[in-house]
């Protein structure tokens, strides 16, 4: 079983080095799956430091199968869900999950955790939960469930057999061949509630704070309020806050030289004014807006950015962040 009196070997090797991680949205590319992977080299080639996935079976292409897919097709980023839904499938089943995406990328996988939001809260459609046919339960129930998920993937990795009946999963006799990493892919929890960030503190590796449904923490200020939460949650149970990896989401991020090309892009992707949903979650920054922006972020003690684009091959974007904006933010900050 994890030693959270130790550092995972993941996180010492990116805590304090600002790196940057792509979250792919093909959108309504024709064939979004053949997107993705094909992104995935792209990223990898520019050399970001890892590629995410959402996790929203009911309209998005499936997260497991496509980190897979992308994993036989590079060799160096980091793979991981940001974040799967507890509740979407069987524990033992999301080990065996992991456990193979590990082992198909050589110890790249990245194990994101979370309880999963409801969709219509946010005028994004139907509640995923309902489209699905499984229960949507209070946020506290939901919270539950997932130290009960937690606690067995762990366990069908580290024991064999292994047998769990809480109140939510019942299992009996099971294993799961481990994973490659040792002593598990680092476990990446998504949110910024109180109780979330005690779970952090007891569980994971690396914590997510992100704006509206993925935690309710947009900009710096609301990051810096997060984190002194999580250390104090760390505090109570004699847990180094140093050892968790500290990350940030952005639902929409576009960056371009200057302004009046900003501009022009923003006027392409809201032919009708910014609005809505993904308007209200956009981040639309020249290069020197977007370096300020996440020094911000790093002000407040954040370490690590994924950050996602609803047009999956604005290379620009891409390049801009890879190019300029995380070298100018490791240099201002003394990154060796």
């Amino acid at each position: 079983m994890p030693n959270l009196t130790s550092v995972h070997p993941w996180v010492a090797e990116r805590k304090g080095q600002f790196r940057f991680a792509a979250q792919l949205n093909a959108g309504d590319h024709p064939e979004p799956g053949k997107a993705l992977v094909e992104a995935a080299k792209g990223i990898e080639a520019l050399g970001f430091d890892g590629v995410f996935l959402g996790d929203h079976p009911v309209w998005t292409p499936d997260v497991y199968l496509h980190l897979a897919a992308m994993a036989m097709v590079t060799e160096r980023i980091s793979l991981g869900p940001i974040v799967a839904a507890a509740a979407y499938r069987n524990p033992v089943v999301s080990a065996r999950l992991v456990s193979d995406l590990d082992h198909l990328s050589n110890g790249r996988a990245v194990n994101g955790l979370g309880i999963g939001w409801n969709a219509s809260e946010w005028e994004m459609g139907r509640n995923e939960f309902e489209m699905l046919g499984i229960p949507y339960p209070s946020t506290k129930v939901r919270q539950d469930q997932l130290e009960e998920y937690i606690a067995i993937m762990r366990g069908v990795w580290h024991a064999q057999p292994f047998s769990f009946a809480g109140e939510h999963f019942r299992i009996a006799d099971a294993y799961v061949a481990p994973p490659v990493q040792r002593p598990e892919p680092p476990l990446l929890i998504a949110g910024g509630g109180k109780r979330t960030l005690g779970q952090a503190a007891r569980f994971a590796d690396m914590v997510n704070f992100a704006p509206g449904p993925a935690g309710g923490t947009a900009g710096p200020e609301l990051a810096a309020e997060r984190i002194a939460l999580l250390r104090e949650q760390c505090d109570a149970v004699g847990r180094n806050p140093d050892h968790i990896l500290t990350s940030t989401f952005e639902h929409w991020l576009i960056v371009a030289p200057e302004q009046a090309a900003l501009d022009r892009k923003i006027a392409t992707y809201f032919p009708d004014g910014v609005s809505g949903f993904w308007g209200s979650g956009l981040v639309a920054k020249t290069v020197d807006g977007a370096i300020d922006y996440y020094q911000g972020f790093i002000d407040a003690g954040i370490d690590y950015f994924v950050f996602q684009s609803l047009d999956i091959f604005d290379r620009e974007t891409l390049e801009l962040v890879k190019f300029a904006v995380e070298p100018a933010l490791q240099e201002r900050n003394s990154v060796r």
